[in-house]
């Protein structure tokens, strides 16, 4: 099992910017893949930013140049620095994890760009 909890959410204003933090524990040794995902009202989940162990980034491409994902090992966590934020990028952001035969979510935290 791994918990997920998310944080670092929030209103900004457009072209602003937001750190989300993802506080990873449990069976963590056996992660594949942790990732953020978003979900804005009335659309579904999709994909933001994937991190792939050992090594590699995925990113939407809406998203390309201006987000960033990391993972600190060290601390079991994960991160999403977002800059120039737009209006589009408002919603409710998850924190994932994968693992053989099991994928974990975190709660999710608001993400709300808005003058």
């Amino acid at each position: 099992q791994v918990q997920l909890v998310e944080s670092g959410g929030g209103l900004v204003q457009p072209g602003g910017s937001l750190r989300l933090s993802c506080a990873a524990s449990g069976s963590i040794f056996r992660i594949n893949a942790m990732g953020w995902y978003r979900q804005a009202p009335g659309k579904q989940r999709e994909l933001v930013a994937l991190s792939r162990s050992p090594g590699g980034t995925n990113y939407a491409d809406s998203v390309k140049g201006r987000f960033t994902i990391s993972r600190d090992n060290v601390n079991d966590m994960l991160y999403l620095q977002m800059n120039s934020l737009k209006p589009e990028d408002t919603a409710v952001y998850y924190c994932n994890a994968v693992q053989t035969g099991a994928n974990y979510w975190g709660q999710g935290t608001q993400v709300t760009v808005s003058s």
